[in-house]
Protein backbone atom coordinates (compact mmCIF):
# COMPACT_ATOMS: atom_id res chain seq x y z
CA UNK A 1 0.00 0.00 0.00
CA UNK A 2 0.88 3.21 -0.52
CA UNK A 3 3.12 5.11 2.64
CA UNK A 4 4.14 9.23 2.90
CA UNK A 5 7.12 10.06 3.89
CA UNK A 6 8.73 13.27 4.44
CA UNK A 7 12.60 14.56 3.83
CA UNK A 8 12.75 18.55 4.77
CA UNK A 9 10.07 19.90 2.81
CA UNK A 10 9.31 17.79 0.63
CA UNK A 11 6.75 14.81 0.75
CA UNK A 12 7.45 11.55 -1.36
CA UNK A 13 4.45 9.06 -1.84
CA UNK A 14 5.58 5.60 -2.10
CA UNK A 15 2.92 4.18 -4.42
CA UNK A 16 4.16 0.45 -3.20
CA UNK A 17 6.46 -2.53 -4.50
CA UNK A 18 4.11 -4.35 -6.90
CA UNK A 19 2.11 -3.60 -9.63
CA UNK A 20 0.84 -0.66 -7.77
CA UNK A 21 -2.69 -0.85 -9.62
CA UNK A 22 -5.62 1.21 -8.67
CA UNK A 23 -7.76 -0.91 -6.20
CA UNK A 24 -10.04 1.18 -4.37
CA UNK A 25 -7.89 0.86 -1.33
CA UNK A 26 -5.07 1.82 -3.19
CA UNK A 27 -6.89 4.70 -4.01
CA UNK A 28 -8.30 5.55 -0.54
CA UNK A 29 -4.37 5.57 0.59
CA UNK A 30 -3.58 7.45 -1.86
CA UNK A 31 -6.14 10.51 -1.06
CA UNK A 32 -5.21 10.31 2.50
CA UNK A 33 -1.64 10.62 1.53
CA UNK A 34 -2.53 14.25 -0.50
CA UNK A 35 -4.54 15.18 2.87
CA UNK A 36 -1.99 15.52 4.80
CA UNK A 37 -0.24 17.09 2.11
CA UNK A 38 -3.06 19.73 1.54
CA UNK A 39 -3.40 20.17 5.28
CA UNK A 40 0.70 21.29 6.19
CA UNK A 41 1.44 24.65 6.12
CA UNK A 42 4.57 26.10 4.75
CA UNK A 43 6.85 25.32 1.70
CA UNK A 44 6.10 22.36 0.34
CA UNK A 45 6.21 20.16 -2.77
CA UNK A 46 5.53 16.41 -3.57
CA UNK A 47 7.30 13.58 -5.21
CA UNK A 48 5.25 9.87 -6.16
CA UNK A 49 7.45 7.22 -6.52
CA UNK A 50 7.35 3.32 -6.30
CA UNK A 51 9.67 0.65 -5.84
CA UNK A 52 10.24 -2.79 -8.05
CA UNK A 53 9.31 -3.30 -11.93
CA UNK A 54 6.20 -0.88 -12.24
CA UNK A 55 5.44 2.91 -11.41
CA UNK A 56 2.09 1.98 -12.22
CA UNK A 57 -0.21 -0.72 -14.54
CA UNK A 58 -3.30 1.41 -14.01
CA UNK A 59 -6.56 0.43 -13.20
CA UNK A 60 -7.25 -2.83 -10.68
CA UNK A 61 -9.26 -4.75 -14.06
CA UNK A 62 -9.53 -8.09 -11.53
CA UNK A 63 -11.84 -6.14 -8.89
CA UNK A 64 -13.70 -3.87 -11.92
CA UNK A 65 -14.67 -7.07 -13.46
CA UNK A 66 -15.65 -8.68 -10.12
CA UNK A 67 -17.38 -5.63 -9.35
CA UNK A 68 -19.00 -4.26 -12.72
CA UNK A 69 -22.28 -3.09 -10.79
CA UNK A 70 -19.62 -0.39 -9.28
CA UNK A 71 -17.62 0.51 -12.73
CA UNK A 72 -19.25 4.14 -12.92
CA UNK A 73 -18.72 4.58 -9.88
CA UNK A 74 -15.04 3.03 -9.75
CA UNK A 75 -14.17 5.65 -13.11
CA UNK A 76 -15.56 8.47 -10.82
CA UNK A 77 -12.93 7.77 -8.04
CA UNK A 78 -10.23 7.82 -10.90
CA UNK A 79 -11.13 10.51 -12.31
CA UNK A 80 -11.28 12.60 -9.03
CA UNK A 81 -7.66 11.19 -8.06
CA UNK A 82 -6.31 12.65 -11.32
CA UNK A 83 -8.36 15.83 -11.03
CA UNK A 84 -6.97 15.96 -7.27
CA UNK A 85 -3.46 16.30 -7.86
CA UNK A 86 -3.82 18.07 -11.23
CA UNK A 87 -5.31 20.76 -9.19
CA UNK A 88 -3.13 20.16 -5.84
CA UNK A 89 -1.85 23.63 -4.49
CA UNK A 90 1.93 22.24 -4.44
CA UNK A 91 3.97 20.96 -7.13
CA UNK A 92 4.54 17.02 -8.27
CA UNK A 93 7.05 15.45 -9.19
CA UNK A 94 6.63 11.99 -10.80
CA UNK A 95 9.63 9.39 -10.21
CA UNK A 96 9.34 6.85 -12.65
CA UNK A 97 11.81 3.79 -11.83
CA UNK A 98 9.30 1.41 -13.66
CA UNK A 99 7.01 0.92 -16.23
CA UNK A 100 4.43 3.58 -16.44
CA UNK A 101 1.08 1.96 -18.19
CA UNK A 102 -2.62 3.23 -19.12
CA UNK A 103 -3.91 5.01 -15.85
CA UNK A 104 -0.96 4.84 -14.58
CA UNK A 105 0.28 6.88 -17.20
CA UNK A 106 -1.93 9.02 -16.94
CA UNK A 107 -1.59 9.80 -13.16
CA UNK A 108 1.85 10.48 -13.71
CA UNK A 109 0.69 13.11 -16.57
CA UNK A 110 -0.99 14.99 -13.62
CA UNK A 111 2.08 15.65 -12.10
CA UNK A 112 3.81 19.04 -13.16
CA UNK A 113 7.04 17.12 -13.98
CA UNK A 114 8.22 13.74 -14.89
CA UNK A 115 11.71 11.88 -14.30
CA UNK A 116 12.28 8.43 -15.86
CA UNK A 117 14.67 5.79 -15.70
CA UNK A 118 16.79 5.82 -19.21
CA UNK A 119 17.82 2.60 -19.64
CA UNK A 120 14.68 0.10 -18.80
CA UNK A 121 11.08 0.79 -18.59
CA UNK A 122 8.37 2.07 -20.62
CA UNK A 123 5.60 4.51 -20.41
CA UNK A 124 2.31 3.77 -23.13
CA UNK A 125 -0.99 4.32 -22.96
CA UNK A 126 -2.46 1.01 -24.48
CA UNK A 127 -6.14 1.02 -24.66
CA UNK A 128 -6.11 0.99 -28.45
CA UNK A 129 -4.50 -2.47 -28.28
CA UNK A 130 -6.83 -3.72 -25.25
CA UNK A 131 -9.92 -2.38 -26.71
CA UNK A 132 -10.33 -0.17 -23.87
CA UNK A 133 -11.77 3.62 -25.17
CA UNK A 134 -10.65 6.97 -23.11
CA UNK A 135 -13.10 8.27 -21.34
CA UNK A 136 -13.90 12.07 -21.98
CA UNK A 137 -11.71 12.92 -19.11
CA UNK A 138 -8.64 10.80 -19.78
CA UNK A 139 -9.08 12.02 -23.22
CA UNK A 140 -9.45 15.47 -22.12
CA UNK A 141 -6.13 15.03 -19.44
CA UNK A 142 -4.10 13.01 -22.11
CA UNK A 143 -4.06 16.16 -24.45
CA UNK A 144 -3.50 19.00 -22.22
CA UNK A 145 -0.25 17.85 -20.82
CA UNK A 146 1.01 15.84 -24.49
CA UNK A 147 1.52 17.88 -27.28
CA UNK A 148 -0.59 17.20 -30.23
CA UNK A 149 1.60 15.03 -32.30
CA UNK A 150 2.44 13.13 -29.04
CA UNK A 151 -0.51 12.28 -27.78
CA UNK A 152 -2.19 11.62 -31.54
CA UNK A 153 0.62 8.87 -31.65
CA UNK A 154 0.41 7.72 -27.81
CA UNK A 155 -3.48 7.12 -28.13
CA UNK A 156 -4.03 5.86 -31.42
CA UNK A 157 -1.03 3.65 -31.59
CA UNK A 158 -0.10 2.05 -28.16
CA UNK A 159 3.28 3.37 -28.98
CA UNK A 160 5.79 2.13 -25.87
CA UNK A 161 8.20 4.92 -24.80
CA UNK A 162 11.55 3.59 -23.48
CA UNK A 163 13.20 6.71 -21.28
CA UNK A 164 14.80 8.57 -24.16
CA UNK A 165 12.59 8.14 -27.00
CA UNK A 166 10.09 9.70 -23.92
CA UNK A 167 12.48 12.48 -22.99
CA UNK A 168 12.02 13.29 -26.66
CA UNK A 169 8.44 13.14 -27.41
CA UNK A 170 8.06 15.26 -24.28
CA UNK A 171 6.45 13.01 -22.31
CA UNK A 172 9.09 13.02 -19.46
CA UNK A 173 11.07 16.43 -18.88
CA UNK A 174 14.49 13.95 -17.82
CA UNK A 175 15.54 10.27 -18.27
CA UNK A 176 18.16 9.62 -15.46
CA UNK A 177 20.36 6.67 -14.56
CA UNK A 178 17.92 4.02 -12.23
CA UNK A 179 19.87 5.04 -9.36
CA UNK A 180 19.02 8.93 -10.02
CA UNK A 181 15.61 8.70 -10.58
CA UNK A 182 13.97 9.37 -7.04
CA UNK A 183 17.02 11.56 -5.80
CA UNK A 184 16.17 13.95 -9.39
CA UNK A 185 12.54 14.05 -8.40
CA UNK A 186 13.07 15.43 -4.91
CA UNK A 187 16.02 17.95 -6.14
CA UNK A 188 13.25 18.88 -8.49
CA UNK A 189 10.40 19.40 -6.18
CA UNK A 190 13.09 21.33 -3.40
CA UNK A 191 13.46 23.84 -6.17
CA UNK A 192 9.87 24.61 -5.75
CA UNK A 193 8.89 24.86 -2.39
CA UNK A 194 8.36 28.55 -2.49
CA UNK A 195 5.19 27.74 -5.15
CA UNK A 196 2.91 26.04 -2.54
CA UNK A 197 -0.36 28.14 -1.44
CA UNK A 198 -3.89 29.31 -2.42
CA UNK A 199 -1.97 30.70 -5.57
CA UNK A 200 -0.69 27.75 -7.31
CA UNK A 201 -4.27 26.17 -6.78
CA UNK A 202 -6.31 28.86 -8.44
CA UNK A 203 -3.02 29.32 -11.34
CA UNK A 204 -4.02 25.46 -11.84
CA UNK A 205 -7.66 25.20 -11.96
CA UNK A 206 -8.12 28.29 -14.51
CA UNK A 207 -5.23 27.01 -16.69
CA UNK A 208 -6.98 23.55 -16.31
CA UNK A 209 -10.43 24.05 -16.31
CA UNK A 210 -11.79 22.23 -19.01
CA UNK A 211 -10.05 18.85 -18.11
CA UNK A 212 -10.98 19.12 -14.52
CA UNK A 213 -14.25 19.95 -15.79
CA UNK A 214 -13.95 16.64 -17.83
CA UNK A 215 -13.02 14.32 -14.81
CA UNK A 216 -15.42 15.75 -12.71
CA UNK A 217 -18.47 15.08 -15.00
CA UNK A 218 -20.28 12.63 -13.16
CA UNK A 219 -23.39 12.27 -15.14
CA UNK A 220 -21.60 10.04 -17.69
CA UNK A 221 -17.89 9.28 -16.88
CA UNK A 222 -17.64 6.51 -19.30
CA UNK A 223 -18.78 8.75 -22.44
Amino acid sequence: MPTLDRQDNVFVLDLGDDENRFHPDWIAAVNAALDEVEKTDGPRALVTAARGKFYSNGLDLDWLFAHTDQQQDYVASVHELFARLLSLPVITVAALQGHTFAAGAMFSLAHDFRVMRADRGYWCLPEADINSPFTPGMSALIQARLTPRTAHEAMLTARRYGGHDALAAGVVDLAVDEDAVRTTAVEIASGQLQKAGDTLRTIRTRMYAPVLAALRDRTAPLG
